[in-house]
């Protein structure tokens, strides 16, 4: 015998809380979609994906960066944003520095010539920018603690013909310490092996193009503040201790993504020395 059952079947059966409730849609993370945050109603333009953070530009050219995932709205609705699939190239493909990319090229064996750079920051900035380019033409970029150990570095090493040595050192002005010693070096019996260039700026962070991290230009420090407190305080990030800078640098790092997003006088010196160790 069948019966029919009036009620249907269970009733708290499936997910009975969201029925009628609008669910949210998966949406790609494509560069210039602006979504809003529903929770702040912070709403800006994707300008970027990076370790799966999403970042968002907002109309004052401020860049903060949020996890993919849910949480967000676009023209109202709920969304959840993921990464977007990757697409094939078009034509040649370049690397970040601009450079022509070689396909499937394997790591060139290591030279003896090799890049010095005085900083670690400077020394990421490089690496995410060039670093493609460095590992095919075989070229070693090492860390340089400061310009007052390049001498002791030269012993070491023992420039010659097919081991040049590249050096980019931070302030490189007329008159200061740094410009007297790359004088000193060039003048020196490893002259015509060593090339010492430099950056007009302070620190390397100002070799990122403030606009990127939502300035129009870096602010001036007053001399009796630590220049990497002062521009986070100016940023209105925390710059407590040491960790707060470390965290500050990998804000602005993370804005880097191509050569566009750096200044041409930091450029063209990293293509000097690149071009030096490599003829």
């Amino acid at each position: 015998m069948t019966f029919d059952d009036r009620y249907g079947t269970d009733a708290l059966a499936g997910n009975w809380r969201s029925r009628g409730i609008p669910q949210p849609t998966t949406v790609a993370a494509e560069n210039d979609l602006v979504v809003e945050l529903a929770d702040t109603g912070f709403t800006g333009a994707i300008v970027g994906i990076e370790n799966r953070l999403v970042q968002l530009e907002d109309r004052f050219g401020k860049v903060r960066a949020f996890p993919l995932g849910g949480g967000y709205l676009i023209d109202g609705k709920p969304v959840v944003l993921v990464a977007p699939p990757p697409s094939k190239p078009k034509g040649r493909v370049r690397t970040a520095s601009g450079s022509l990319a070689v396909a499937d090229a394997p790591a060139r064996v290591a030279r003896a010539s090799r890049i010095f750079v005085e900083g670690r920051h400077d020394a990421e900035l490089v690496e995410k920018v060039w670093g493609d380019d460095l590992r095919v033409e075989g070229v070693v970029v090492e860390y340089l603690g400061g310009v007052d150990d390049l001498a002791a570095i030269l012993r070491d090493t023992r420039p010659g013909p097919g081991r040049r040595i590249g050096v980019l050192v931070d302030h490189l002005v007329p008159g200061s310490k740094e410009s007297r010693i790359a004088d000193a070096v060039a003048r020196g019996p490893h002259g015509p092996h060593v090339k010492v260039v430099g950056h007009p700026y302070v620190d390397v962070w100002q070799a990122v193009k403030p606009q990127r991290v939502g300035l129009g230009a870096w602010p001036e420090i007053p001399r009796n503040v630590e220049w990497k407190k002062g521009i986070c305080a100016a940023l209105g990030w925390p710059h407590s201790d040491q960790a707060d800078i470390a965290r500050a640098w990998k804000r602005i790092l993370s804005t880097v993504t191509t050569y566009r997003d750096l200044e041409p006088a930091f450029l063209g010196r990293v293509e000097e020395l690149i071009d030096f160790v490599t003829e």
